[in-house]
């Protein structure tokens, strides 16, 4: 036999080889080679946007699953909430995250995105509902504040409480507005009536409490300061600040060994701010603790020198 012809039945072998392959893939059908591990398929799915079919997939998360995949599996979960609008299945799955992955940078990104179309979506319900209702203004007063056009903001205020007097948080809202004026004439007095308006109208309002109590003390009003952040802590004991601000205040008013007790509480919920471990140093100091006063002021210039440091990152990064 010649060449050629030896080489013309290799060939044909191979076509038939080729053929019989073809033929039992085909056979196979269109799931070989791929997982059967449900978790797999549910993020494969999710990965080309198929959320629908991905859920039920994703929902069989067993309780023993690694961390990897764990995580992998609830982050699919909350992105297809996201991308479907569901609010409620979106906090569920961000619950889930934030339990098993508290400090996670995606995870805590992944929440203001979660809370922003929350937001939007209240809102434009909100709009479509009530066009006209005093909680759409006040949402155009907040936005207004939150770009700084403090006259803006209040003059819708006050229209609100032209036709709601008796409003709870609008008198409140015109102090915030009014301290953030500073160089304007009176802005700190014009602050304290609406304060004292606010408690006239809601005397549980603690953050008008503080805020008064916040003034007195820049005021040097020491007696007057401490008993209204003692007031803030009374109505809303999570309110951490007013603790800082009674602190404060006894240690300026001299009052050392009352201030322990509310700054002490203070740093066990704020551990990282700098400046309750400084007053608290001082009022340790003060009553002879030297000890506790030389630990506290340590804790105060580490956390110091550890802000120093990132806002010398930051300045670096804007600078590039």
């Amino acid at each position: 036999m010649g060449k050629g012809y030896i080489a013309a039945i290799q060939l044909c072998g191979w076509v038939a080889l080729m053929a019989i392959l073809a033929t039992a893939q085909q056979a196979a059908g269109p799931s070989a080679g791929k997982s059967t591990d449900p978790l797999e398929q549910g993020l494969g799915l999710a990965k080309q946007g198929r959320c629908d079919e991905a859920g039920p997939l994703l929902k069989q998360l067993p309780a023993d699953t690694g961390k990897e995949t764990r995580y992998n599996v609830e982050m699919a979960i909350a992105r297809c909430a996201l991308r479907r609008r569901d609010g409620q299945a979106s906090v569920t799955a961000l619950l889930a995250l934030k339990h098993d992955f508290p400090q996670d940078p995606e995870v805590l990104y992944l929440t203001t995105q979660v809370f922003i179309q929350i937001a939007e979506s209240a809102s434009s319900e909100l709009y479509r509902v009530a066009p006209r209702s005093y909680q759409v203004r006040r949402l155009q007063a907040e936005s207004l504040e939150s770009q700084e056009k403090w006259a803006e903001a209040a003059e819708i205020y006050r229209k609100i409480l032209e036709e709601n007097p008796s409003l709870p948080e609008i008198h409140f809202r015109l102090g915030h507005v009014a301290l953030s004026q500073p160089d304007l004439p009176n802005s700190t007095e014009a602050a304290k009536q609406e304060f004292r308006q606010e408690l006239a109208i809601d005397p549980s309002n603690a953050s008008a409490q503080f805020w008064l109590g916040e003034i007195a003390h820049r005021d040097g009003q020491w007696d007057e300061a401490v008993s209204r952040f003692t007031s803030a802590t009374k109505l809303d004991a999570d309110l951490w600040t007013a603790y800082l601000g009674l602190g404060m205040a006894l240690n300026s008013a001299d009052r050392f060994p009352e201030a322990i007790a509310p700054l002490e509480k203070y740093i066990a919920a704020m551990p990282d701010d700098a400046t309750g471990h400084y007053q608290l140093a001082m009022s340790y100091r003060h009553v002879g603790r030297k000890q506790d006063a030389e630990r506290e002021k340590a804790l105060q210039q580490q956390l110091s020198d550890k802000q120093q440091a990132r806002d010398a990152a930051r300045a670096g990064v804007k600078s590039q």
